[in-house]
């Protein structure tokens, strides 16, 4: 079978994908509320002949395995949707169900994207005796930044080699940047509750514990390294004025470009808190929400996945996808645009004037890192791990918006689909047939990592 033919196993599931990708459109499920569209794609590959294997303790994450030995690639899919994005597809917004979830990061593209290659792949495996394991992993919860660092935890990426995602995008390019590494905890106070106007001196305030940590934590920040991020929110003060809250809880987030740096950061916040609870006589106890890696992008691997880029070349949109986004840009303000794109290191003449990208876009950003986090950095530290962006998004538009929910319905986001299923099929039949390329990419990644095992945040 010769790559085109690849290419084609995967342009002939075109219906089925798109039908998939429609119904976890409609579903639009949040973070572990993924019960329909994790259903669908289970259903599908297990149709076509892949074991299903289910995640300890995450009912919507998945495992889908086929083939057998050396080597073991994992393709990453998501499919989690937003609270409050719900779209109609239409260039002007108008919610679906007012307030409702909408797919306003393309997931329902993406992980349909990745079962499209998987099950092009085993065709491949089929008819060339090919050797190795092809695995699609169901992620759930990326947009919590918790579903592979969960899945980590339980163990199921350890007998990696290679591991591959994609994402839809505003162009076409094999990321080489790197992304903020994150603790997500929440911190409850628990006081003592009083009438706050008869009996203050008998209360113990577990909102005064909040409002004097984060008045600690500001002043941390003057003693943090400039890369050291600190937000946070309080996401119960009280109930009523008149009574001294015996109950308060605060979210905060710690992100940093390593891994080391956010531990040491959250040591200090917790002793923040622990000073703000022995300030007021009150009680604090932390949950770790989610603990993500940042993300170490592999060169020898992007290596490959850029030469099937180039191969594949990226979308080829139509006259009606150009009407379409040409709508959406042109309600954008300039400066809105200029920050969406600087953001992943684009100069002004690669997107300037343009209203879809369909060039391959190909930039030296190995120094750089994102001022973002992707729940891929866990997974980067287990395997040698590349990452491709793909237009599906119109040149300025930023995710999390309901430009991308609208997008992510269209013939537009379609296509950014199937092309991604084709480069990732290409570079995932490369590495089966040249092992030699498996070898070079984990002994970067061994380089990469200084050969440091991977320890789960949830078991620091």
């Amino acid at each position: 079978m010769d790559k085109n033919e690849l290419y084609s196993k995967v342009e002939a599931q075109y219906d089925d994908l798109k039908d998939m990708a429609m119904k976890i459109w409609e579903y639009a499920e949040t973070a572990h509320q993924e019960v329909q569209s994790s259903r669908i794609q289970k259903e599908y590959l297990k149709k076509l002949g892949f074991e299903m294997k289910e995640v300890p303790n995450m009912p919507t994450a998945f495992m889908a395995e086929y083939g057998k030995g050396y080597p073991v690639i994992g393709l990453l899919g998501e499919y989690d949707a937003l609270p409050g994005l719900s779209q109609k597809i239409q260039t002007t917004q108008e919610p679906l169900v007012e307030g409702a979830n909408g797919h306003g990061c393309g997931h329902n593209l993406l992980g349909t994207g990745c079962v499209g290659a998987v099950a092009a792949i085993k065709e491949a495996m089929d008819a060339e005796g090919l050797a190795g394991t092809i695995r699609y992993y169901g992620c759930p919860a990326e947009e919590q930044l918790v579903g592979k660092p969960l899945m980590a935890k339980e163990g199921v990426f350890d007998d990696l080699d290679i591991a591959l995602s994609w994402h839809p995008a505003n162009h076409n390019e094999v990321v080489n940047f790197s992304s903020l590494a994150v603790n997500s905890i929440k911190f409850r106070f628990r006081g003592v509750t009083s009438h706050a106007a008869m009996a203050p001196h008998l209360g113990r305030s577990a909102l005064d514990a909040v409002e004097i940590m984060n008045v600690g934590a500001n002043y941390l920040r003057e003693h943090v390294e400039d890369s050291v991020r600190i937000h946070y929110c309080i996401t119960n003060g009280g109930a009523v004025p008149n009574s001294v809250p015996a109950d308060a809880e605060v979210w905060y987030m710690v992100r940093a470009p390593k891994r080391a740096q956010v531990e040491e950061v959250t040591k200090r916040i917790y002793k923040v808190a622990e000073g703000a609870a022995m300030m007021t006589e009150t009680t604090v106890t932390h949950e770790l929400i989610s603990g993500c890696y940042d993300m170490i992008i592999n060169k020898d691997l992007a290596e490959v996945f850029n030469k099937n880029l180039h191969e594949v070349s990226g979308p080829v949109f139509s006259e009606e996808d150009y009407r379409f986004a040409k709508a959406i840009v042109e309600q954008l303000p300039g400066a809105t645009q200029a920050s969406v794109m600087g953001s992943y290191y684009l100069r002004p003449e690669q997107w300037e004037g343009k209203i879809l990208i369909e060039d391959v876009i190909e930039n030296d950003n190995w120094k750089e890192v994102m001022p973002g986090t992707f729940d891929h950095g866990d997974v980067s530290h287990i395997a040698p791990f590349s990452y491709l962006f793909l237009t599906g998004i119109p040149v300025g538009v930023a995710g999390h918006t309901w430009p991308v929910t609208a997008g992510a319905g269209t013939e537009m986001g379609t296509k950014s689909m199937i092309c991604a299923g084709k480069i990732m099929a290409g570079t995932v039949y490369d590495l089966m047939k040249d092992t030699t390329l498996v070898e070079k990419a984990k002994e970067s990644f061994v380089k990469d990592t200084g050969g440091k095992k991977y320890v789960s945040a949830f078991n620091e």
